[in-house]
């Protein structure tokens, strides 16, 4: 009760204030206070925001920016620990709030990005113990996504784990199998068959539309376990280099232009990048060399 007659007060002293017209050459600022009843001096108050806690808050949002740019997966959580390294205690529900004003949100995979089928059909993992040796041995795939703008689009990619090659990639706007077969059959026609195809159990892949490409062609059908991210290790690399390499750096304004960032981004990756794993050599010089050595073992 007290703080609305407070306020009441104070808006009847601000509608007064309105009243004076500074510009009157007749009766002076202060004749007219006099008449208005009020203080000459506040005539000249201006209303200050509370600086500290504006700086203060000002101050965890760079915190925050600067921890991004370094650290793009951290959540709230991880977020308010490194403010604690820096003597900065604020919420994690402040955190949060401070994020999203920032438009600043954890890269990490989303929830059921490649979500199971209970009705399709599991097959086991074949790479156990496996020695990779030459190129088209095995071959695998997945699914990662993009922030844009105004959601999130998909990616696909099919990879030689020997060379690490990218035989064929595919953006999409959902999440429906359809682009992943588009991918797979690209692969197939310009670069034949792998002995072994892996995935994880994701309904994309063990869609029967998607497993007949491969049984059709006799090519053994390998699935990771659930949960085992790194049973599909290499196309996991893949997609960390491609983010910190590519998408993390740049701002996309449609889907066109991701297609089309991508596309020089795989021919960089492809034809230019040397791959620490095989001596500083790209994926192609390994992935062509290796085709050569085939041929002319099957033609000798």
């Amino acid at each position: 009760m007290v703080k609305k007659k407070v306020q009441t007060a104070w808006d009847k002293v601000e509608d007064k204030r309105a009243m004076i017209d500074r510009n009157n050459e007749q009766i002076s600022v202060v004749k007219q206070c006099e008449l208005l009843g009020l203080a000459h001096s506040s005539c000249y108050y201006k209303e200050v925001k509370n600086p500290v806690k504006e700086s203060f808050y000002e101050k965890v949002k760079r915190y925050l920016l600067n921890f991004y740019i370094k650290w793009p997966y951290f959540g709230k959580r991880r977020m308010c620990n490194e403010l604690k390294k820096q003597g900065v205690e604020v919420s994690r529900e402040k955190v949060k709030s401070l994020m999203n004003e920032l438009k600043i949100y954890p890269v990490c995979p989303k929830p059921n990005l490649s979500k199971p089928n209970k009705q399709h059909r599991k097959y086991p993992y074949l790479l156990n113990n496996v020695e990779i040796t030459h190129a088209n041995q095995v071959w695998s795939t997945d699914i990662t996504y993009i922030r844009m703008p105004h959601g999130f689009v998909y990616l696909t990619a099919v990879i030689d784990w020997h060379s690490r090659f990218v035989l064929s990639w595919k953006v999409s706007t959902t999440l429906e199998g359809r682009f992943c077969r588009e991918a797979l059959l690209e692969a197939i026609e310009k670069y034949g068959v792998p002995e072994i195809f892996n995935s994880d159990q994701g309904v994309q892949f063990t869609d029967k539309k998607f497993t007949d490409i491969l049984e059709s062609r006799e090519i053994k059908i390998s699935m990771d376990g659930r949960g085992r991210a790194l049973d599909n290790i290499y196309i996991e690399r893949l997609w960390r280099t491609v983010k910190y390499e590519e998408i993390f750096l740049k701002s996309y304004n449609s889907v066109k232009d991701l297609r089309k960032e991508l596309e020089k981004y795989f021919r960089f990756y492809n034809y230019e990048r040397d791959h620490s794993a095989h001596d500083y050599k790209t994926p192609w010089k390994i992935y062509s060399r290796n085709m050569k050595v085939k041929e002319e073992l099957e033609t000798a």
